[in-house]
């Protein structure tokens, strides 16, 4: 099929007419459909049309907006199963994983559908007898959401949702492989009945169309998930008239396992987390930092953990399924050779995989590394594939200071018996995601999301109440009467 851009409630191609096209990563020679390749005129057109719409729908009252969030809900659930095999099909996750991937995007709008009704303000005594003193809350304006394609329908739906619940206008442009997912998920949102304008979308490369969202002063604000290169470009363009910028970016996330941990729990809590989404998740574990005691225990339990799993088609939901395209399967079997060159021991996988299936799609066996140092750049620099580096260590303190010895600080995890190494870690660990005997990967939407250091702005978290503020101005209200 081919696809439109979503301009001012109508359908459109891009100005120029041309297209690409978006391939099943599980079978190279199928094309899912064909996407507007969008310019800077595209984008202007979609801007324009969410300016436009910004001040009616900013006075639309918040159970009205509510109300079209929640029947986008209602939609999106209704075309769970067609929405879930678009996902298989397009990114190549395992059909459980993309399952509950559309799953969290329907609960997001059920939870930003309540959520539009309360926002506010307060009142607070003033300490003139005669004047009543409140804070209402108003929405930014127009708001460009440029998302990623490991999470193409969680991620939009968790910008776009609370931007229409708090009344701002919406230009969403996704990542280029996954254009088709995005389409339908904004056909659900153009379905609901949201007024022309107010959603709006734009496929096209980040360089052009992402590049005329960061600079044009009509855009208030830009939320941004993708690597740290892209996003450090982003924050420049957006900083020359002062937009409001919410960066979430890499990981190299770590799980500390102690020496009083039970090792069977820890090889499951680590593989889960670092071989799931075939650890094409900015949480996915990719540095396993062991206590020396029982470091060899580990690695063995691990080896025998991962050669087991089953690798395959989204569609048979294996535990490990394709990369989403063969750049992306390059750049891993980069770092498993990075991996060898620098002394490191691979243990087991790092191969291309080929023969029957295989031959059709971008699959690597996960590979497992030990006796990495953590300064190596397999320690150091994301992957965003399946590979995990098992690191030694003597002790906790040793162990802490590992776990922080990176630029990103986005999930962190430790595995442990001991209810003080537990709390120390939750204090000590730079990251803004903190877990206790859980893998990396895995969030609740009603709670904030957001890294530290080079993982984040450090600026505004997303989702729960929190993802309301970054969406939001406060005005104080002094009412003397």
């Amino acid at each position: 099929m081919k696809f439109n851009n979503f301009v001012n409630g109508e359908w459109v191609p891009a100005a120029t007419g041309t297209t690409t096209e978006s391939y099943n990563p599980a079978a190279t020679d199928e094309v899912v459909g064909e996407i507007p390749e969008s310019t800077e005129a595209d984008a202007d057109a979609a801007i324009s049309a969410a300016a436009g719409a910004e001040a009616d729908w900013a006075d639309t009252p918040g159970t009205a907006r509510g109300a079209l969030l929640r029947e986008s809900a209602e939609l999106l659930a209704q075309r769970k199963d067609e929405l879930t095999g678009t996902l298989v099909r397009e990114e190549g996750k395992a059909w459980s994983e993309a399952a509950g991937e559309v799953q969290r995007a329907i609960d997001i709008f059920y939870y930003y559908a309540s959520k539009a009704a309360d926002l506010g303000g307060e009142v607070m005594a003033s300490s003139n007898q005669d004047t009543t003193l409140s804070t209402r809350l108003e929405p930014v304006g127009v708001v460009a959401a440029i998302t990623p394609w490991n999470y193409p329908i969680a991620i939009p739906a968790w910008k776009v949702a609370p931007a229409l619940a708090a009344g701002n206008t919406v230009v969403l442009k996704p990542a280029t492989q996954t254009g088709v997912i995005a389409n339908e998920f904004v056909r659900c949102l153009s379905d609901a009945g949201f007024p022309d304008g107010v959603v709006n979308l734009v496929t096209g490369p980040g360089s052009t169309v992402g590049n005329a969202l960061a600079t044009d002063d009509r855009v208030d604000a830009i939320s941004f998930t993708g690597s740290e290169t892209v996003g450090d470009i982003v924050y420049q363009n957006a900083a020359s008239d002062q937009k409001r910028v919410q960066l979430e970016m890499g990981g190299k996330n770590p799980t500390l396992v102690t020496d009083s941990a039970d090792v069977e729990e820890a090889v499951d809590i680590v593989a889960n987390g670092a071989f799931g989404v075939t650890g094409q998740a900015c949480t996915a574990c990719s540095r396993a930092i062991v206590h020396e005691e029982i470091y060899e225990e580990f690695v063995e339990t691990l080896v025998d953990r991962v050669e087991s799993l089953e690798i395959g088609p989204g569609s048979n939901d294996p535990d490990v399924a394709p990369h989403v395209s063969e750049d992306e399967l390059e750049g891993t079997l980069e770092y498993v050779q990075i991996g060898q060159n620098e002394g490191a021991t691979l243990e087991t996988g790092g191969q291309r995989l080929t023969g029957g299936v295989y031959d059709d799609g971008y699959y690597i066996s996960p590979a497992v590394f030990s006796d990495v140092e953590p300064e190596m750049r397999i320690a150091q620099e994301e992957i965003f594939g399946p590979v995990l580096s098992v690191i030694p260590v003597s002790d906790f303190e040793e162990g802490i200071d590992v776990v922080n010895g990176v630029e990103q600080g986005l999930s962190a995890s430790v595995v442990t018996d001991d209810l003080r190494q537990a709390h120390r870690f939750v204090d000590e660990a730079d990251a803004g995601i903190v877990k206790t005997n859980e893998k990396t990967t895995g969030l609740e939407y009603h709670v904030p999301f957001g890294g530290m250091k080079a993982s984040s702005s450090e600026t505004f978290r997303e989702q729960g109440d929190a993802g309301l503020d970054f969406y939001t101005i406060s005005k104080t209200v002094y009412l003397n009467y």
